[in-house]
């Protein structure tokens, strides 16, 4: 991708491609869905914002089960929606105490794998709450933006978009490439949401550079096979470690971070740790969690072992 960048630099006094078309074309190769149904982003959050802007109003209530992503809050109070929440650090096993709570004419917002807790919605789940929520007349939106990172399991509902024209599912090349600051992220919704969010969106919003690392890094399959290997090789290893330690307990994950209870106030692990360089989430700003939670990314041997011995010492 490093490769692709460099052989594109001659290329930045033009314009971008505003419709993407080259990506979409090859974002629907790599994920079976029509280029038509398939809208592209700089980064997931601005289609988040872009979402809201376009199929939420004042009259709309939307239901955020907690904690996750923020941005789904922030984006929805913008366009005046009342915000209701759901707190559950298992949706799965609150299913029954969260379908009566879904609003009529509104919207749901659910991140799977939920961050921060790292929590896997079955599709088996996720389709009982679509069907709920169509009844109603009630958008779903489902953040898959973590779920390439998930080992061992293919729980994405991609495939249902061509089923429920309620659902529109986000994904993000950010976090499953390592792009992160090149910025770049996916919906996949029914034809006409897809032509709603084109039309709200700000012209030429993708970079060329992004566009071309995108449509490189589908490609490279391969890769993401090694870093799930590694995540799930990793995880184990953090978790192991880490649940031994006195002051700290830590939650199963399915994806590439952990939450972690501490008994120690969360500002202060952040504090000492990046004494020692080491960054991790203080989760005390997160709607539904306090300031007893941690959350830490699962990276190499070398800077988990750097981890390990860092929260030994507090």
């Amino acid at each position: 991708m490093r490769k692709t960048i460099k052989n594109q630099l001659d290329t930045i006094q033009i314009y971008p491609d505003s419709e993407s078309t080259q990506l979409r074309k090859n974002l629907q190769h790599y994920t079976k869905i029509p280029h038509s149904q398939i809208v592209v982003g700089n980064g997931a959050t601005e289609i988040i914002y872009n979402f809201c802007q376009a199929f939420l109003s004042n009259k709309t209530s939307v239901l955020i089960p907690i904690p996750t992503f923020g941005e789904y809050e922030s984006a929805a109070k913008l366009t005046g929606a009342k915000v209701l929440f759901f707190k559950t650090m298992n949706l799965e096993k609150d299913l029954d105490n969260f379908i009566p709570k879904l609003p009529s004419n509104g919207c749901i917002f659910i991140c799977n794998p939920n961050n921060p807790t790292g929590n896997l919605i079955s599709k088996k789940t996720l389709q009982k709450i679509i069907i709920s929520a169509n009844k109603k007349k009630t958008l779903v939106f489902i953040d898959e933006c973590f779920i390439e990172l998930v080992p061992d399991h293919d729980e994405s509902i991609i495939k249902l978009i061509k089923k429920y024209n309620n659902l529109f599912v986000l994904r993000s090349l950010t976090k499953s490439f390592a792009l992160a600051g090149l910025r770049i992220g996916y919906g996949i919704g029914s034809k006409q949401m897809i032509s709603i969010l084109n039309n709200i969106k700000i012209p030429w919003n993708v970079s060329g550079l992004a566009q071309q690392a995108a449509s490189a890094a589908l490609s490279h399959s391969f890769y993401l096979s090694k870093v799930k290997k590694i995540i799930r090789k990793e995880s184990f290893y953090l978790i192991n470690h880490i649940s031994k330690l006195k002051n700290f307990q830590c939650t199963a994950t399915s994806t590439n971070f952990i939450l972690i209870k501490t008994k120690m106030k969360s500002k202060t692990v952040q504090k000492k740790l990046l004494e020692k360089k080491i960054l991790i989430r203080d989760c005390s700003t997160i709607r539904g969690l306090n300031d007893n939670y941690i959350r830490i990314a699962v990276k190499t041997r070398k800077e988990n072992e750097k981890l390990i011995k860092a929260l030994e010492r507090l």
